[in-house]
């Protein structure tokens, strides 16, 4: 089965399908692909990253990152719960 084009709006095709092959949805994958294909593919790749450690965090700040995406019983947790819950979100 021959492979539907994209459109003319996403830059690095080639990317375009890597991702969708992947199971990425289209939005996202142009979006990848357009942003590689307006800088250098390792620029990229540095951004992000710019939040610190749960491990920094107070109790009450995890606390209320575990309500923004949902974790149930996060008043009895402990620090370490919460820490290892966040992250397995």
């Amino acid at each position: 089965m021959a492979k539907k084009d994209p459109g003319h709006s996403v830059k690095d095709k080639t990317l375009y399908e890597r991702l969708r092959g992947a199971g990425v949805s289209k939005k996202k994958s142009a979006r990848v692909a357009n942003t590689a294909a307006g800088t250098s593919r390792t620029t990229v790749g540095r951004r992000g990253g710019a939040a610190g450690s749960y491990d920094d965090w107070k109790v009450a700040d995890l606390r209320r990152r575990a309500k923004q995406v949902g974790i149930k019983g996060r008043a009895a947790m402990t620090k370490p719960q919460l820490i290892k819950a966040l992250r397995a979100n």
